[in-house]
């Protein structure tokens, strides 16, 4: 078994991206030797942001809280004076047509809430990752999709889209997925406008890897080719 920091290196060596592959870990205790997090954060997918940029914490469900829409995907119960948030956030998704009350019960959740959940960039993580979110370029994402497929680990899911902290319980339940971000998520991660993210469970991680090392060779030698015939029989 490969450690996080050399999966982590591997990963990056075959990839092009901008920021650290982050993991994220569900736990039903607190951990020990793990820095808690203190302060507060809009939103759950704002801590991809700071472990992205180097740092390992874990939260509890009350970090969740100013968020009601990560609360739910997170299987987060908001305390009884905060529950209107919920509707609130929700009214206001519905009166923007932003999304419809129908689609709500098909929202990805994870099983149960996490007592406890750790962030930490993959090559630092200082337990076992549940998921490891990639944020990277479609060029990547390709990549890391046909890895996925390869090594077992892809799903007939669709292309996600909002809310972004879906795509965490998706892949946990259905293996590696892909999501475009949402808007809220790009204002707390500050995701760049050509970005997106791929998300691939963590037990999975080690095979996707090598299906990667196969992957990005193949391509490699289907580009060369693809650019031959693009050369002899383009006429225009």
């Amino acid at each position: 078994m490969a450690t996080w920091k050399e999966l982590e290196k591997q990963l990056t060596s075959r990839l092009t991206m901008n920021r650290p592959p982050v993991a994220v870990t569900f736990l039903d205790a607190e951990p020990a030797g793990i820095a808690r997090f203190s302060g507060t954060e809009p939103a759950g997918c704002s801590f991809w942001r700071l472990a992205a940029a180097g740092r390992t914490f874990y939260t509890l469900p009350a970090d969740q809280f100013n968020c009601a829409v990560g609360a739910y995907t997170h299987n987060v119960q908001l305390p009884p004076d905060r529950v209107h948030e919920t509707e609130e956030m929700l009214g206001m998704m519905f009166n923007l047509g932003y999304v419809r009350p129908e689609e709500v019960p098909n929202i990805p959740r994870l099983s149960k809430a996490p007592t406890a959940i750790v962030y930490a960039p993959l090559g630092d993580s200082p337990v076992a990752p549940s998921v490891v979110i990639f944020t990277c370029r479609t060029s990547s994402a390709m990549l890391l999709n046909e890895a996925s497929n390869r090594a077992g680990a892809g799903n007939a899911l669709p292309l996600l889209g909002r809310p972004s902290c879906m795509a965490l319980p998706a892949a946990l339940a259905h293996g590696t997925v892909t999501s475009l971000g949402c808007i809220g998520n790009r204002v707390y991660t500050d995701l760049g406008a050509d970005e997106l993210y791929v998300v691939v469970p963590g037990p999975k991680l080690e095979s996707v890897s090598e299906a990667l090392g196969v992957v990005v060779s193949a391509n490699a030698a289907l580009e060369e080719y693809a650019r031959g015939r693009q050369s002899s029989l383009s006429t225009m």
